[in-house]
């Protein structure tokens, strides 16, 4: 069984993360799509355009010394230019660990990333980690 191309893309855009591979993360979005983050600190917020999206990127690796880390456990289409991914992410700052389900949900269009929409199963924890 083929995967969806929609899919395809999402999953090439895990890899690119945990690779630090801007110009391929780059090359997967819009000039003006939209990443959307829940909660109440540094990071949350409606982030426009890919430069800001990639800049919120480059600052979870700043903020957390690199070790971020993203474990992809599934991606699902509803073929009509929408993709759910869920993961785990593992990070530490300062003296405090985060290791939290989080899913992401994609707004594809024209084999590009439009929109990003994360959620997550903890935001209070979110929070305090980002505080």
């Amino acid at each position: 069984m083929s995967e969806h191309p929609d899919c395809a893309l999402v999953r090439k855009g895990y890899v690119a993360f945990s690779e630090g591979d801007m110009e391929t993360l780059t090359s997967l979005m819009t000039a003006d799509a939209v990443y959307h983050i829940p909660g109440n600190h540094i990071l949350s917020g409606h982030h426009k355009g890919r430069d800001t999206i990639l800049d919120v990127f480059r600052r979870l690796g700043e903020e957390t010394n690199g070790t971020m880390q993203v474990q992809l456990d599934a991606v699902l289409t509803d073929g009509r230019g929408h993709v759910m991914s869920f993961h785990t992410s593992r990070a530490d700052r300062g003296d405090h660990g985060l290791e939290i389900r989080q899913g992401l949900f994609f707004t594809i269009v024209g084999g590009k990333v439009t929109d990003i929409d994360e959620c997550t199963e903890d935001i209070d924890e979110e929070n305090r980690f980002w505080a």
